[in-house]
């Protein structure tokens, strides 16, 4: 059985490889009578596309969206919405080597254990190509939670981190780093030049947020509202960590450190918590307060250095991956994990609906 789905009421489906004429999405489950256009969609992959800084991959692609169906005069109609995404600048030329021997890091041995053949081409399905469709998916989603803000930040590279005094939310868009503070937005620019003219890599933070969730939002045990962020923040490519609200960190902390303590809220709009430790979910149901999560990003695994490995028929060599390859992946890691956030956002919402009756 394959899994190339995620979700329960709002669910998607991405479909497409690196190096194949194009990729997509089909989400099904969205409700009827919410405008959409490929311009509400476009803005997030522009995001997320490639190319745009000398600190990502070189691959140059529009990342022109096309709905195929399921809107009707600018409106959703409640059937399945295609999307699909053109890949115009694909050079498979560069992974001739990758053919004959695995990339350590990378996906290329489990694929032949699991199938016994794989598309080396860039990765195939396990290229971070094809979180595209993930982005182009959750902008819809974005629509299902309207009024619920969701941004993400690279809260460190290479285990330089940003000063969280020195957090400017304008920041965010006004550097190649989604990065919230300037001053380490220019200490990554050396560091992210450093390891991609030594042909090598570096992996990051992201920090996510989602303000304007209602209380109740998930459900206990499997269904959590955690355990599905977790779980659709781990399928995205290179992603090794997830921690909701403090995380690890929690287990430092004593019983009252820990505990949001909550006192009466003003004209009866229930209560106000005096911290966020658990990142607005308790009991795997949201608690009305800022959903908070981090992401990790592994280094990149495609790298320019040598590294010892062996061939499909298990002889020693090394191999040195060409092509052109984000120096950091987990930089443009922020709009993938705002989009995961959003497409559980709206397939909660709407299990809350089906269940509750209610927003």
């Amino acid at each position: 059985m394959s899994y190339n789905s995620f979700g329960r009421v709002f669910r998607f489906t991405t479909w497409g490889e690196s190096h194949g004429p194009a990729l997509g999405a089909v989400v099904d489950g969205c409700p009827p009578g919410i405008e959409l256009s490929e311009e509400d969609i476009q803005p997030f992959l522009d995001a997320r596309r490639p190319g745009q800084s000398r600190f990502t991959t070189q691959r140059r692609e529009p990342d022109q969206v096309r709905i195929l169906s399921g809107v009707f005069e600018g409106r959703t109609t409640g059937t399945p919405i295609s999307l699909m995404i053109e890949n115009v600048d694909q050079r498979s030329k560069d992974y001739s080597d990758v053919a004959k021997a695995y990339r350590p890091g990378h996906a290329d041995y489990a694929y032949d254990a699991k199938y016994g053949f794989r598309d080396y081409r860039g990765g195939g399905r396990s290229s971070a190509r094809e979180t595209a469709a993930r982005v182009a998916a959750g902008a819809i989603a974005r629509k299902v939670v309207s009024g619920v803000s969701i941004r993400a930040w690279v809260e460190a590279i290479g285990g330089d981190a940003i000063d969280p005094a020195s957090f400017d939310a304008g920041e965010i868009g006004r550097n190649p780093f989604f990065c919230p503070d300037a001053s380490a937005a220019k200490r990554w620019e050396a560091l992210v030049d450093k390891a991609r003219k030594a042909g090598s890599s570096l992996g990051a933070v992201i920090a996510c947020e989602a303000t304007g969730v209602p209380p109740g939002w998930g459900a206990p045990l499997y269904a959590k509202l955690d355990s599905e962020l977790a779980a659709a923040c781990m399928s995205i490519n290179a992603v090794k960590g997830v921690e909701i609200g403090d995380g690890f960190a929690a287990a430092a902390l004593s019983g009252e450190e820990n505990a949001d303590a909550m006192r009466p809220g003003m004209h009866g709009e229930g209560p106000h918590f005096l911290a966020n430790h658990a990142g607005g979910i308790a009991g795997g149901i949201s608690t009305g307060q800022p959903v908070r999560l981090r992401v990790a990003f592994k280094p990149t695994s495609s790298i320019l250095t040598p590294v010892p490995t062996i061939t499909p028929a298990g002889e020693a060599t090394e191999i040195a991956t060409k092509g052109r390859h984000d120096p950091c992946v987990g930089i443009r890691g922020a709009p993938v994990v705002e989009a995961m956030m959003a497409l559980v956002l709206a397939d909660q919402k709407l299990l809350h609906r089906a269940q509750c009756g209610e927003g």
